[in-house]
């Protein structure tokens, strides 16, 4: 099956924490709190848009990152954590009719990574199905399989329901609602026939205030789960409004770009940066940008850059052939497709098989598939957006010969050559970026027209500091270029356009002298050399009116800044970061790093070593749930709801005990239990649970989807207490053997630092972070932390330091610890050639088993190493009064 990445996993990892807890607290508002603070994000208020208590929430994944698989993810997350079915009904909404098309072809083919997953999430039992194919839908379908309907939204977004699919009356849907019991909690939401449905489908007028027989109404019944892709488009009153119109259960939303205004905003419950995609090897980066005077140059260069990655590529053990994106003018403009194909082919000499053309008539591509090592097309003529769902990540070079800010089109057009082939670094480091040649009427312009198209695809201000490179120069014919070195300083001067020239007496004389002013064509031009302060952006910005102008000017002008800010750190230099040990313990004669895995291997992990039982479980009819009692700690779970008078739990099941065990079974497969061990202990414990004379088969049976997230809990707790028991066995018993090996080193990349927001934004500019300020993780612009940071900033005994990264694969230094990693705040390397590892606790924390724990690793690591590793868990001041400058210069 179709492997997630890290951060995928991540993504689908906290999604299910959040609807396993908006299950067991009841309150969707606290869940999305408790699931950020979780992963350590910044506190931000939950809008309901009038869905009250349905989890409304958005996973924020930039262009290339593969966002639309985690949709059928979601699906079964949805089904299982939060609604407790194996046959949910899905509404998976998409922006246009092309992707719609795109993702129905998708989720129906077999072995297809989207329908793969559905496939084995529920034992094959599923429908996909297109809007206009939902009369197919049979009755014994809804709860007998997986469904899923792929619409656009504008298929549902509409004021007047008459004569919209959706709405519409169809006899095809009577047998859903044939045997529809009276108390139905659903009734009061479904729609009547109306006069107007009585007209449009010839009814009598005795049908007039009858339940409709539609398919909006067949959702409403099915609370359906709701993935919204690009939902950025999606966060309209109408929209609201059109949702709540089909009753959703949840509504998860996918995109790069995530409204953020106050009123109707997205929950970002997730978001994953583009450096972390860089560094999980999903996409090409950084983009090497070059700026041409004229249409021709732009080509010719885009070909030779082309030409130089093919010779690249033959180095590379796997098949790639580079291919160049060309973005053409309108047909009744300089640069049509025809102008451009012709140039190329009598120009520039290629083959006019190795061209293709996909616009609106001409579809060369159609059929074509372009990872085959006999196609020969080197080179894609379009002049809008490729079709959506095209993906060739042979794709390296973006050329368009248009205005970048007057097309739409070219944002999607690059990142069409941001996707990494094989979704794997390459060996060659030009293959590593993408590359786009720009045909600009201005110095400068093009850079910040690419700067605004980067920033709609989800891109932070940062980011495009760090991943988008200005080529030294244009190419000649027969130049090779390299930027596998460092990259050149990015230019000191932004040149922007403004309507008039601005007054300038008001600023001081330093920043006077930063600006030089020219007029073109009836607009101002001005160039500032160096940082643009606050006071200059503020001058600028008075020249402008319109929102949106302004909006592009500051993330320019932030662009600007943090480029000569980076330009500054060692990191961007090519300087090297020193290396650092991992913990490691001896294995038969051998150093082996230490890893949860390992533990418990070493330590004969059984899960039939523990008691099969859910402790102190009681089910409680009254309010929905049943608990158990796990060392005095009290874990609920939501229960099947009596919707009717009858009582269920005490109706005889054909389901029998076995089946249940196996399904549960099925459930609960994990990859360090044996499923010999697994359906033992599954089968004890309900059994043990079955010897209850109050507790039947059938309230198992109803309930079985919070059993078994209980009995995975418990599972849980056995592990971590097997850990724990290995754990000290292996590093801190006499028969310990801990170890630093050579073979196990971790190294500070100097591209490789995937930092996601919060970034530090303070006033303080640090002089020796390895890595650039604006890319510092999660560090305030005050507190405690932020003071030790400074303390190591202004050591004359620290070469360089850098804030550690938390939880980010193979981007990170940690110490294991019982129950997972310990990933400590500074990492630094001292002038002598030493390393020196810091944690900062707060008094409240010091003395807690957490602490303890985390100082007991250190010290342990740093031991190990014969004096070369340095460990310090600092605080603010310690018991002898001294701060932490006193106290690192003490270990030093």
């Amino acid at each position: 099956m179709f492997e997630l990445k890290s951060y995928q996993q991540r993504a689908v990892e906290t999604l299910s924490s959040f609807l396993s807890e908006c299950q067991s607290l009841g309150d969707v508002e606290a869940a999305y709190a408790q699931t950020l603070a979780g992963q350590a994000m910044p506190e931000l208020a939950y809008r309901d848009c009038g869905f009250e208590q349905v989890p409304y929430v958005c996973l924020r994944i930039p262009t290339g990152g593969g966002k639309t698989v985690l949709g059928s993810h979601a699906v079964e997350i949805a089904a299982k954590e939060y609604l407790n079915t194996d046959a949910p009904i899905t509404l998976w909404l998409t922006p246009t009719s092309i992707i719609r098309q795109q993702t129905v072809e998708a989720l129906k083919t077999p072995g297809h990574p989207y329908r793969t997953k559905l496939d084995a999430a529920f034992q094959h039992q599923v429908l996909v199905l297109d809007i206009d194919e939902v009369t197919q839908v049979r009755p014994q379908d809804v709860g007998g399989k997986a469904i899923v309907v792929v619409s656009t939204v504008q298929n549902l977004r509409v004021q007047d329901t008459s004569g919209r699919k959706v709405y519409a009356y169809h006899e095809n849907f009577e047998p859903h609602f044939a045997k529809l019991r009276p108390n139905h909690p659903a009734l009061p939401l479904l729609e009547r026939v109306s006069e107007d449905d009585c007209q449009e489908n010839g009814l009598s007028r005795s049908e007039i205030g009858k339940i409709k027989y539609s398919f909006a109404n067949l959702l409403a019944l099915s609370r359906p789960v709701v993935i919204v892709d690009e939902a950025h488009n999606a966060r309209t009153s109408l929209t609201f409004d059109t949702l709540r119109r089909v009753h959703p259960a949840v509504v998860i939303e996918l995109t790069a770009t995530p409204n953020t205004s106050a009123t109707n905003g997205s929950n970002v419950l997730f978001h994953v940066s583009a450096a972390e995609l860089k560094a999980e090897e999903m996409i090409k980066l950084p983009v090497v940008l070059t700026e041409h005077q004229n249409w021709q140059d732009a080509i010719q260069d885009a070909v030779l850059t082309r030409n130089k990655l093919e010779i690249d590529a033959q180095k590379d053990p796997d098949y790639i052939r580079p291919i160049a994106l060309f973005q053409a003018e309108d047909k009744n403009q300089e640069v049509s497709v025809e102008v451009l194909k012709q140039y190329l082919i009598d120009d520039q000499n290629i083959d006019d098989d190795k061209i293709a053309i996909a616009t609106g008539s001409q579809r060369e591509l159609d059929g074509i598939n372009l990872f085959d090592r006999t196609c020969p097309i080197e080179y894609i003529i379009t002049v809008q957006a490729l079709k959506e769902g095209w993906d060739c990540s042979f794709a390296y070079v973006f050329c368009s010969v248009r205005q970048v800010s007057s097309s739409k089109d070219a944002e999607q057009l690059l990142g069409r050559v941001l996707r990494m082939p094989y979704a794997r670094r390459r060996v060659i480091e030009d293959l590593n970026r993408a590359y786009a040649h720009l045909s600009t009427d201005k110095f400068s312009k093009a850079a910040q027209e690419l700067t605004d198209k980067l920033i709609e695809m989800g891109f932070e201000t940062m980011e495009v500091a760090a991943f988008l490179k200005q080529a030294p120069t244009a190419l000649g014919q027969g130049d090779f270029f390299e930027v596998s070195e460092p990259s050149p300083p990015p230019s000191n001067a932004l040149v922007v356009e403004v309507p008039v020239i601005p007054d300038v007496s008001g600023l001081n004389d330093d920043d006077r002298a930063k600006l030089s002013m020219t007029e073109d064509g009836g607009r101002a031009v001005v160039r500032v050399s160096g940082e643009v302060t606050s006071d200059i952006q503020k001058l600028l910005h008075k020249t402008l009116k319109k929102k949106a102008d302004k909006d592009r000017l500051k993330n320019h002008i932030a662009v600007h800044n943090q480029q000569l800010e980076a330009a500054k750190a060692p990191s961007e230099k090519g300087e090297r970061f020193g290396d650092l040990p991992m913990l490691c313990i001896n294995v038969q004669g051998e150093l082996e790093l230490v890893e949860p895995e390992l533990i418990l291997h070493l330590h004969g992990w059984n899960l039939l070593d523990h008691p099969a039982e859910l402790p102190g479980f009681s089910l409680n009819e009254k309010t929905h749930s049943f608990a158990i009692d796990f060392d005095g700690e009290k874990l609920s779970y939501g229960i099947a709801d009596e919707k009717e008078v009858v009582h269920f739990n005490e109706i005889a099941t054909d389901v029998t005990e076995n089946d249940l065990v196996r399904w549960l079974d099925s459930q609960l497969r994990q990859p360090d239990v044996p499923q010999s061990q697994l359906i033992k202990f599954v089968a004890q414990l309900v059994n043990g649970l079955l010897k209850d004379p109050n507790l039947t088969l059938t309230a198992l049976v109803r309930n079985k989807f919070p059993v078994a997230r209980a009995i995975r809990d418990v599972i849980g707790r056995h592990r971590k207490q097997a850990q724990k028991s290995g754990y000290q066995v292996s590093l801190f018993s006499d028969k310990s053997e801990p170890g630093l090996s050579d073979e196990f080193v971790y190294s500070f990349r100097p591209e490789y630092y995937p930092s996601r927001p919060p970034y530090y934004s303070g006033r303080y500019k640090f002089q020796k972070h390895y890595f650039p300020c604006n890319q510092i993780e999660d560090l305030k612009a005050s507190g405690e932390e932020y003071e030790c940071a400074k303390a190591l900033d202004g050591l004359p005994e620290i070469k360089y330091w850098i804030r550690n990264l938390v939880r980010r694969d193979h981007a990170s230094f940690w110490l294991p610890l019982a129950h997972g990693k310990f990933y400590p705040d500074f990492v630094c390397e001292l002038a002598d050639g030493r390393m020196l590892v810091v944690e900062y606790k707060g008094d409240a924390y010091v003395t807690n088993d957490d602490s303890a724990e985390k100082r007991a690793v250190g010290n342990l690591w740093a031991g190990q190493s014969g004096g070369d590793c340095l460990f310090i868990m600092a605080v603010e001041q310690d018991g002898d009064g001294r701060g932490v400058r006193e106290q690192i210069l003490r270990i030093l």
